[in-house]
């Protein structure tokens, strides 16, 4: 079950997108936070990881979450005068924001688990790690098809649909995984997606900002 109402509804980011692929100072700053956003997402896959009972599955996400966050990088590329060879502020869109909304989501679930689970330690970590992913997945599935349009429309040479296929693999690997680990999965996952959704909010009216000063 996906929880896509508890997306709001009000954000138009078909409209974003295109006005950030618009412009390619732009867009290679919007390709350079999304690269920064899959690298955060990786390491703290492999941050989580037990020291011995280390699973198939985990090793694939965070090696192809890397994967991501190389691909991004380099499709800057394929725009004509962009650079943006680090992950510095001034290479970013709403660089305060697109380094914490993974940390915050994080934070926030580990206080629900804490106290609705009473989880602790290893247990707590692995448990965030399902969650959050699950939420990060919920929104790349949504993410990444309405930026593709907006490449489409634009005939950017750009392109993300290998993004697209993984996440959709991702997502089905991490609601199996969330049925595994409890049979309130749903109301657990709920939650998470519901925190992600606030936060992404604030993301997302960063970016607006940041495209008002521009205009």
């Amino acid at each position: 079950m996906i929880f896509l109402d508890q997306i709001p509804a009000d954000m138009d980011l078909t409209k974003l997108f295109a006005q950030l692929v618009a412009d390619n100072a732009l867009h290679a700053r919007l390709l350079n936070t999304l690269s920064l956003m899959e690298n955060t997402g990786a390491r703290k896959i492999s941050a989580c990881e037990h020291k011995t009972e280390v699973t198939l599955i985990i090793l694939k996400h965070a090696a192809e979450e890397h994967r991501h966050a190389y691909y991004l990088k380099k499709q800057i590329g394929k725009l004509s005068e962009t650079d943006c060879p680090t992950y510095a502020d001034e290479y970013l869109l709403a660089p305060a924001d697109s380094r914490l909304y993974l940390n915050k989501l994080d934070v926030e679930v580990c206080k629900y688990l804490k106290s609705e689970l009473g989880l602790r330690g290893y247990d707590l970590k692995f448990a965030a790690y399902l969650l959050v992913t699950y939420a990060i997945e919920v929104r790349a599935d949504e993410l990444y098809p309405v930026y593709q349009q907006a490449l489409d429309e634009a005939g950017s040479r750009v392109n993300v649909k290998s993004i697209i296929l993984e996440e959709e693999g991702h997502l089905e690997e991490m609601l199996n995984q969330l049925k595994q680990f409890s049979p309130e999965w749903e109301r657990h996952a709920e939650k998470a997606v519901e925190i992600e959704a606030r936060l992404f909010g604030e993301w997302v009216k960063a970016l607006e900002g940041e495209l008002v000063e521009v205009g």
